[in-house]
Order: C-alpha cells, then structure tokens, then sequence
C-alpha cells in the first residue's frame, strides 16, 4: 500500500524535529532497523543499518548548532520523497571538516527519501550545497 502524502510529511518533520533537538536517539528511530545512510561525498561512502548511521549524526551535531529546517520543495512517489530545504545555524565545530568558528551558516539540503511499509525510513540520500558552506567558512 502506498503511503499518503500527509504520513510522508509526518515522518520527515519528526524526523527534522528530531535533528533539531540533536537527538540522535530520536533520529535513529525514524530509520529502518537496515537503513541504507548515504551522505553524498560522505568519506564512508553509504552506511547500512541503524548503528552504522549513528557516528555522522553524532558528528553532525557536534559541528553544527542552533539549527533550523525550512522546507522548500516536496516531490512524492508511491514510497519515496524528494525534499529540498534549507538550512539555518551556526557552524559551531568543524562541519564536513571545515573549521566553523561558531559562525552563521545557511545551504540548501536535498533529500531522497525513501520509506519502509511501516513508514520509518529506508534509504536517506543527502545532497548538500557544499560549496555554499565553504564560501561562508572561509579558511585562513
């Protein structure tokens, strides 16, 4: 059975909801138990399973902070969601390895999401404006 557009929405903004508190715990579970975590460009290259995703979040958010998500665009299949937001914070560690001062930073995130029958998440595919973050973090 397909899932509606409404459960999809539900979903991603439990899941932002979740990101925004730094939950990791809360994140987590809105993943399929043998997810497939593929952060574009990520040196690990995609993760499988819930443990295996666990570190970026971690990483994630240590590096960044005061974080909001303003959903753009969404784009819906039977099973999948294509979602483009933009994010808002503060760059307080080292985010995707590039030193943040605890500077301002905003870029744009491109979701692919796709959803289990239960409705957790199968596969999470991000794309981010990476050369959005190193023209606000520049180095030197």
């Amino acid at each position: 059975m397909a899932l509606t557009r409404q459960a999809m929405d539900r979903m991603m903004d439990v899941h932002f909801a979740f990101e925004m508190q730094d939950d990791v715990a809360g994140v987590l579970a809105t993943l399929a138990p043998d997810v497939e975590h593929d952060i574009v460009g990520a040196p690990t290259g995609p993760t499988h399973g819930r443990d295996a995703a666990k570190p970026f979040y971690e990483a994630l958010f240590a590096d960044l902070a005061d974080g909001s998500v303003q959903p753009l665009r969404r784009y819906y299949g039977e099973d999948f969601l294509v979602d483009e937001s933009l994010w808002r914070g503060r760059a307080a560690g080292r985010p995707f390895g590039i030193d943040g001062r605890d500077r301002p930073l905003e870029f744009r995130l491109l979701h692919i999401i796709e959803f289990a029958e239960d409705n957790t998440i199968s596969r999470e595919n991000v794309w981010l404006d990476l050369a959005a973050i190193i023209q606000q973090l520049p180095q030197g």
